[in-house]
């Protein structure tokens, strides 16, 4: 099973970046292997011309063909997406996330902007054949924090919609081959021993 997280943002130190490491981490921790696609990365010439032969389109279109789950981070830029994440998507294939489970994830400056997942991300996804469109997070600036070493640092409210979207992902999407939980081997009835 593989899980490929979609960075949408045009910078390279992003808050919607930082969303997607405390995704990647909280699924590392329970043993799920993540991939990582940075659409800014990519040739902008390409993402423009829609030059499909182009090695980064073309490797970057195949992992999404490859991945089972798709986390796909945003900032929101007027009342919307970004537009390089909208450049991207729009050189996907109309099937391009059938049988897919999507986890949508953005950041903006206030809470007016919180309807943009679904009324802006929601239904593209929905057009590329979604199968499963989690309830997305929403993080302001201020849910979002610069930290004094510079780094971004997710709070406890956040924190814990990861942790829900995680979980779900984890119990009801990934199949339980796929996650090393941290459990017992199983023991053969020929080993147990029992006294009284």
């Amino acid at each position: 099973m593989s899980v490929l997280l979609i960075a949408g943002s045009p910078s390279e130190r992003s808050r919607s970046a930082a969303l997607l490491d405390a995704v990647a981490q909280r699924l590392q921790f329970r043993g799920v292997r993540t991939e990582r696609l940075q659409i800014r990365d990519l040739s902008p010439q390409a993402l423009i011309l829609a030059d499909f032969g182009n090695p980064s389109i073309s490797h970057a279109l195949g992992r999404v063909a490859k991945a089972d789950v798709v986390v796909v981070a945003t900032p929101v830029y007027k009342a919307a997406y970004s537009g390089v994440l909208k450049v991207f998507l729009d050189l996907l294939p109309q099937n391009a996330l059938a049988g897919k489970t999507v986890l949508p994830l953005a950041t903006g400056g206030s809470a007016n902007h919180m309807l943009a997942l679904d009324y802006a991300l929601r239904p593209v996804l929905q057009s590329l054949g979604a199968k499963q469109i989690l309830p997305g997070i929403y993080a302001t600036d201020a849910q979002v924090a610069v930290s004094e070493s510079g780094a971004y640092e997710v709070n406890a409210d956040i924190g814990q919609r990861l942790d829900d979207a995680v979980n779900t992902l984890v119990r009801e999407v990934l199949p339980a081959a796929e996650v090393h939980t941290r459990r017992f081997a199983p023991v053969h009835f020929s080993q147990v021993r029992c006294s009284v």
